[in-house]
Parts: structure tokens; sequence; C-alpha cells
């Protein structure tokens, strides 16, 4: 059956602080592993008030404390803005921390705007070197020999499972040639999904991480009783994209009757292109385009985005997707 996992924006609304969307996000990864998700994954962004995950590694201590089974980690860490050993440490640590629970993403983007990547005293051309810090990192993980002179300490020997991201095929050609698993961000970038899947099995390479191909597949899910409540809970994510074309970096707001009140048509479409790959509605509803879904990408593993202003409503959509998930027959979920 395929996999179900949870990618957490870890949002700042108007009636939470950033203390209290980190708490939002314990809570939620504390629940899901007695749901029967997988993993809970969180992504650095910088420069955004509305997104309380810039410290990925501290994020991903605080949700590791307050669980005990389900794997955590990094979906991604937007490798460009780091010395590779650096996130070595970070990592190592964690891993000391929750042995066998602690899991990496790599992405190649910065994860914020250009000012901000000069911040963080990295460059623009960092996403060049992209492949060659991977490797520089699995080295730092792997166990250290005599004469290596520079260790990242303690992550040497912890080989910390590492997954490469991607929103293009660039990603999907990378994890291939590496032996890595894949995670595709179709739920923001939908449009190279089915060609970069493709390309990532047809290229892959076994590893000694990896034997064969394993493709997780990241989407919007939101349920509700009904498909007119769980489309009037959509409209927080569609309001926030929308604010993210106008330059507006305003927290996550309660959702509204009628989004048409509030994006323009060319609004609308942008957001709508970002967004085309979300299955909002009722039980019956979300379970028909899981299975489609799965039917069509063919997908090791689901990395469900719920993107709900209200954190009881969030917390009873992810727990309506397991049960979805789980209703669906073996033929349906691994077609």
């Amino acid at each position: 059956m395929t996999a179900l996992s949870i990618l957490d924006p870890i949002r700042v609304t108007r009636s939470t602080n950033a203390r209290g969307a980190l708490d939002n996000a314990r809570d939620l990864a504390a629940r899901a592993e007695d749901w029967g998700y997988q993993r809970f994954w969180v992504a650095e962004h910088h420069n955004m008030p509305g997104i309380a995950s810039a410290a990925t590694a501290v994020v991903i201590a605080h949700i590791a404390a307050g669980t005990h089974r389900i794997r955590v980690g990094a979906g991604g860490i937007m490798l460009p803005n780091h010395a590779p050993i650096v996130i070595a440490e970070q990592f190592g640590t964690l891993h000391h921390l929750f042995p066998g629970r602690i899991e990496l993403g790599l992405g190649r983007a910065p994860g914020t705007d250009q000012a901000t990547v000069y911040a963080l005293r990295r460059s623009l051309s960092a996403a060049e070197t992209f492949p060659q810090d991977v490797l520089e990192l699995q080295g730092y993980f792997a166990a250290s020999a005599a004469d290596q002179r520079v260790q990242a300490v303690p992550a040497a020997g912890t080989d910390i499972p590492l997954w490469i991201l991607g929103s293009s095929t660039y990603g999907a050609q990378l994890a291939a040639e590496l032996g890595l698993p894949y995670a595709f961000a179709s739920h923001f970038a939908p449009a190279a999904l089915l060609p970069a899947l493709r390309i990532y099995r047809e290229r892959f390479r076994p590893s000694a991480q990896l034997a064969r191909p394993y493709a997780m597949v990241g989407i919007n899910i939101i349920v509700a009783d009904s498909d007119s409540a769980a489309r009037r809970l959509a409209t927080s994510q569609q309001m926030s994209y929308t604010n993210l074309f106008r330059g507006d970096r305003q927290l996550s707001g309660p959702p509204i009757d009628d989004i048409e009140t509030y994006w323009s048509p060319t609004e609308k479409a942008q957001a709508m292109q970002m967004l085309t790959r979300s299955i909002i509605g009722s039980p019956a509803t979300v379970q028909a385009g899981m299975a489609d879904l799965i039917a069509e990408t063919g997908a090791d593993e689901l990395m469900v985005v719920s993107d709900i202003y209200d954190h009881a409503a969030r917390l009873r959509s992810f727990e309506l997707t397991a049960q979805i998930r789980a209703s669906l027959s073996p033929v349906a979920a691994c077609a």
C-alpha cells in the first residue's frame, strides 16, 4: 500500500504566534504517528513572517522530542544556503538525540528571495555545486577514514538517509544518478511531475542506500464533512498564494465564503496553476482523487500538505486522509 507522510509548512496565522505554530506542528506529529503516517517533514524558508521553520534543524528537534516512532526530517534543507559540514553536524547531532528517526531531504533552490540569499552569506552561484555538495555531505555521514583531516562531529558513521527534492527534472536526474529516493514538489509546482518521475525511474542506478527507485509525490489534500466545507477551508491557502504574488507577506488568514471576491482573474490563474495538484472535498471525493493520483503516478508514497487555518480542522483533515488511505484497496493503492 502507498505510504502516507506529512509536510507541515509551520504556518504562523493571525491567531497564533511562532510558538503556537511550532507547538501545533508537534501536536500534529504526535497524532500522526498514531494515525499511521510514516514521516513528518518541515522545510527551510527564510524572510517569511508567516512560516516558522527557518531554523529547520531546531524545529526538527522540537517535533522529534514530542513523538516516539514517526520519522522526522527536512523536506528540505536548501543546501546552497549552507556549508555541507554545518548541515552534517546538525543532523548528526539530531541522529544521536533521536536514533533511527532523522532523515534529510535536500533542495537546490534558495527557499527565499535574492536579498536574503546574500544575508545568508552565500551566493546565487552556490546552486551550481549542488551535486558536489550532496556528495560531500554523504562523505561526512559515512564512517570516518584514518587519514580524514576534517570530520563533521558527531556525524561520522550515522549514515543519515538522504533524499533529493525537486520541482523540475533536474532533481530527478540527480536522484537517479546517485541512487537516492526522490520527492517531487507537485503541491506547488505540478507541471513537471510525470516527466520527472519517468526520468527518475528510467535512469535510476542502485546505491548503498537504495536498491530500487522510490518516488514520493507532494500533494495538497483537504478533507472535511462535505465538498463545500472543504473548499471553504482551502481558501486560506489560496489567499496565501495570492498574497505571495502580490508581494504581501501577511500571516495566514481564516477561510472566507467566496474566494472570487479576494483575487483577480489573473491572480486566480496564477494560484490555481500552482495548486493544480490539489484534492479537496468530502471523504468520498478525496478517496477518488487519491486513488486516481496513485494510479496515475505509481507513487510509492504521498507527502500530504493540508494548509488549513484552524488547528482542529487541520487535525481532522489529516485523520480522515489516513482513514481514506487505509480504505483504498491494495490494487488501487499500488497501481
